[in-house]
Parts: structure tokens; sequence; C-alpha cells
């Protein structure tokens, strides 16, 4: 009887793969499930990590797709209110079911109780991205008007785009306990007031995430026929855990969850590819070496091992040096002073 083990690809070996091989040549990629031509329109979204997709596919030429784009803007502006961090304006969508929420918001009129939130300053923000506008509204009304254009660009990059990727970033979130809202930030962190009786929260488990994002992607589906999904798992730890447990073992599980859905939607949707960026950053090959001295912030070396991996076998017919080159300077095409991260402000809020 044969070895079953003798003819397998070096790949499927650890010694092989990973032991044998320069830690910045490692590659986990294999059968990737599609191509991104250089027409593709490439929309992103989800947590901080997915905006180094979007401004590599940009800083190559390829077609990253921004229907929200404020090109009428000062560029000092359009930074500052967070236009072309995404395809569109909508912050960081951390979790699945904000993803899905926000499909229902712009295709079945999904409302909530919860409109705008008053600042300590006085002014007020839109609950599901609070900080996409530094300055804050003047009124609820006009926190309204602002988010009602601004879904008619989201709705515009969920049918015009060729290529969806989406990071998945947490399992935790704060919800409305009146009409089940989810929200990327709980009330009285940027906003808001933060009532027991109001709001719960909630740490998402394996099937309450695949029904969230199983969902979304049936849905995206119908109005875009032709749509392919990307999914990756942010490699950036939590800040903070709400659970009574250590940051470490809370971190351990939101990215288990996390990665365990990404691999059920490939294998429900043969349009939705999985790229392991999270394996990339966090594997023990490393030595830690693809973190800042927090332990927390990927570093330029990371993002660019990441980004040669993902261009070498996305992009359509490459050359011998695809991906090569990418290699991030510190400062503005860094990560850490140019990443928005809408979580970052819990720690903040720690007395």
């Amino acid at each position: 009887m044969s070895n079953p083990y003798a003819n397998l690809k070096d790949y499927q070996f650890w010694r092989r793969s990973i032991s044998r091989v320069p830690a910045h040549q490692v590659d986990p990629v294999t059968n990737t499930r599609f191509k991104i031509a250089k027409t593709s329109k490439v929309v992103t979204a989800g947590s901080c990590f997915a905006q180094h997709i979007s401004r590599k596919i940009s800083d190559i030429g390829f077609n990253y797709y921004v229907p929200e784009d404020g090109a009428d803007l000062p560029e000092d502006t359009r930074r500052k209110r967070q236009f072309g961090v995404f395809s569109a304006r909508y912050g960081n969508i951390y979790t699945a079911a904000q993803l899905n929420q926000l499909f229902d918001e712009v295709y079945a009129g999904r409302n909530s109780a919860e409109n705008a939130w008053m600042r300590p300053d006085g002014r007020f923000v839109d609950p599901w991205r609070q900080q996409v506008e530094p300055d804050g509204f003047v009124s609820p009304e006009d926190v309204m008007a602002a988010r009602s254009e601004h879904l008619k660009y989201v709705k515009n990059a969920f049918e015009n785009c060729d290529i969806f990727v989406f990071t998945l970033g947490l399992t935790e979130a704060w919800v409305s306990q009146v009409d089940g809202t989810v929200f990327p930030l709980a009330p009285g962190v940027v906003a808001g007031e933060f009532d027991k009786e109001k709001f719960k929260f909630i740490n998402f488990n394996v099937d309450q995430t695949a029904k969230e994002m199983s969902e979304f992607l049936t849905k995206l589906k119908k109005v875009n026929e032709n749509v392919k999904c990307v999914l990756t798992v942010s490699p950036v730890p939590l800040i903070a855990t709400y659970e009574n447990q250590h940051v470490l073992t809370a971190n351990t599980y939101s990215k288990s969850v996390l990665r365990v859905v990404g691999e059920m939607m490939t294998q429900r949707f043969d349009w939705v590819d999985y790229f392991p960026s999270y394996e990339i950053i966090t594997g023990g090959y490393s030595a830690g070496m693809y973190y800042e001295q927090d332990f927390r912030e990927i570093n330029p070396i990371g993002v660019s091992h990441a980004m040669r991996c993902f261009f070498r076998h996305y992009i359509e017919n490459p050359d011998e040096n695809t991906g090569n080159d990418f290699v991030f300077e510190p400062g503005e095409n860094g990560n850490k002073s140019a990443v928005i991260c809408d979580e970052a402000v819990m720690e903040a809020a720690r007395k």
C-alpha cells in the first residue's frame, strides 16, 4: 500500500514550506480562485488592516473604486474627513453583523431608534461612523441627511464592484436592546450616553458570525451577479475587551471565530476566496518581527510581506517581480500614522 503523503506538494509540509524557507519568502497562498485585472473595480471594507490592501492597489495603478471620494475637496480636508480610506466613508466595519446591517439599511430601508449621538462638546455624530466628521454635525437632522447621502455611495460600491475585499476584525460589539442595531463603538466612548437598559454587549460566536456573513454575501450576489469576494482576518489584536478575561485570551477567541467563518464562507460560496494575511503576520516563523514595539500595530515589513503575497497570486498576468518592490516607508505611506482605527479611542477612554 502506497503512502498517501508521498506525492503531496511542498507547501503541505511544515519543514519544506516553513522551516527551510527564509522568513521573508514564506508564502501560504495556494490555489486562488480568481484574478484581479487592472480594470477590475476593487471595493474595500472592514477593519483597519483592509486599508493596506486598498492603498497598495491604488499605488500600483489598479482600479481602487471609490464612489465617495470627495474629489472636489482640498487634499488635507479629504484626509481629515476620511475620504478614500475605504471605498465609501463608512469608517471601520468591524463585524459581519454590522456589514449585513449596512446592506439592509441601503436596500430595505432598515431604520434604527439611534440616529445621532451628541458629543461632550454639543456636536452630533453618526453612531456607525463616529469619526468621519472630526468637527461633528450641528444637529441630528444634519447627521441623518449626511447619512442618507452616504448610503447612495455605499449602494454604488456594492452594485458596481468586481472585487469586494472585506477584512473581518472583531467579534465584540454593542447592540441596541430596543431594535437589535449593532454599533462599532459603545455609546459613551466618542459620543452618546451608555444606558444598560438600552444597550448590551455581545461577543458573536461562530454560528452567529457565519449567519451574518452568509446572509450578506447571498444578498450582495443578488444585486451584483458578477462580484467576487476576498475575505481576510485582521492580524491586529484587540485593543481592549469587555469580557472579564485577559485581552490575550479574548483576542485568541475572536480571531479564531473569524478565521473559522472565513473558511466556512469559502466552502459555501465558490466566488469567495480567503487571503491569509492573518497567518502571514502572526505565524510563529516570523518570531514576532512583523509587529511594532507595542506587539499590536503591524510594522511596514509585515505589511510589505502580506502585500507581496497578495499581488503575486491575485494580480492578473503578473511578471516575476510583481510585488517585490512593495516596501512601506515610515510616514504617510507607512501604517501606524496613516491607518484609521476607530477602535483606538477605547484605550483613550480608560481612566
